[in-house]
């Protein structure tokens, strides 16, 4: 795979690129969309080949005789997670978004709080509040760069109204990839609140290499009220499937979400179904083991020119390809240092107080391009606030 070819995706419908103009007022002529959560990378050839298979046919029907996708989700959680999944216990969702969503509607009622530990991925509060649930902020901490989880202030936030826990491992925009330790006091809070644990893991494969993900469902003790949700969207850069997987282990919280799927008629899109069975095999293995060591050089390059800026701080990325960047120390209002990203540098990218409670000071970069974009991108912060050097 050549991740340096440049592709021009302007013009092609694509979020990233062609609602950069509209939404940060960055130019679509010469501008660098640094903001969307998806790569500029072509999937492996295995998933375009099964494209290709499709469009041969030429048939677009139903789709029936799920087992061998079914399987293929299961070779692949246990050959890269080591984590043995029961086949009957995977629901496949209109992506992770739309499982949050349906999780939030399954377990929870309308005035329930649901808690996230902020800043986080900002569609979790979207849904959270369109379903007219409460978001419930417990905010992490900083230490020695990285963020942890404070325990000790969050009994004091929650009333008892909360129902359900959304948590993001690996981390975005942090990019924390949570110890087990971490893991086991993320579930002690859940059981002592009695709480539901949704765990989103969609970034459990860009894992830089000196880091290790432990899915959430080798804990003991927590199945019963354990969530599960994966992807092959940002895995393989294949987010337009919007195919996701929530997988529940236990019994009786299986048959509730099955219930709500039924009664919203719910069903599978057929091309995101082809796509993640070609994705999860010994090919597409091999290209995301050469696209995180990209990724790896992608944001050792990114953190060495942003940190060599002062005031400015790209926290350790340690998984995910988003950097989440500090402009705290800049003494900077955000109107200001954004407007030098935007309007000087001619970078979307988002907005860190969208991710809730922390973000605040923060922007986020997506580095899922070609090195020369994200060596322009450098260049250009530089200059942006070339009078701090």
């Amino acid at each position: 795979m050549n991740f340096d070819e440049i592709i021009d995706r302007k013009g092609t419908h694509s979020a990233k690129w062609d609602a950069m103009e509209p939404l940060y007022g960055v130019p679509a002529d010469g501008g660098i969309a640094m903001w969307v959560a998806d790569m500029d990378f072509r999937p492996p050839t295995c998933v375009q080949n099964k494209l290709q298979e499709m469009l041969d046919h030429g048939v677009y029907g139903y789709y029936a005789g799920d087992a061998s996708y079914r399987a293929a989700i299961c070779w692949w959680m246990k050959t890269r997670h080591n984590w043995e999944v029961d086949p009957a216990a995977i629901f496949t969702t209109h992506g992770l978004v739309n499982g949050t969503a349906m999780c939030v509607d399954t377990w929870t009622e309308p005035g329930d709080g649901v808690v996230l530990f902020t800043p986080v991925y900002h569609s979790f509060a979207k849904v959270i509040k369109a379903n007219n649930r409460r978001v419930v902020e417990c905010p992490m901490v900083v230490n020695n760069g990285r963020y942890e989880l404070d325990f000790d202030s969050y009994d004091d936030i929650l009333d008892g109204s909360e129902k359900l826990l959304v948590f993001c491992s690996p981390h975005n925009p942090g990019g924390r990839v949570w110890s087990r330790d971490e893991l086991e006091q993320v579930a002690d809070f859940a059981r002592k609140h009695d709480l539901i644990l949704v765990s989103d893991e969609i970034h459990h494969d860009i894992v830089m290499p000196d880091q290790t993900h432990t899915a959430f469902a080798l804990l003991d003790n927590i199945s019963d009220r354990l969530v599960m949700m994966t992807a092959t969207t940002k895995t393989f850069n294949i987010a337009g499937s919007h195919s996701g997987n929530v997988i529940i282990a236990d019994e009786k919280l299986r048959g509730e979400f099955e219930t709500r799927m039924a009664a919203l008629g719910l069903s599978a899109n057929s091309f995101g179904l082809h796509m993640a069975e070609a994705a999860y095999s010994p090919e597409g293995a091999a290209w995301v083991d050469e696209m995180v060591a990209y990724m790896d050089g992608n944001r050792k390059l990114f953190d060495a020119g942003i940190n060599s800026i002062p005031g400015l701080k790209s926290m350790n990325l340690e998984s995910t390809y988003l950097a989440w960047v500090s402009f705290e120390d800049t003494g900077m209002s955000p109107e200001e240092y954004t407007q030098r990203v935007e309007k000087t540098a001619r970078i979307a990218a988002n907005h860190g107080p969208t991710f809730g409670t922390g973000g605040e000071n923060y922007m986020r970069f997506n580095l899922a391009t070609p090195r020369a974009l994200v060596e322009e991108a450098v260049e250009r912060m530089k200059q942006a606030f070339g009078d701090l050097q």
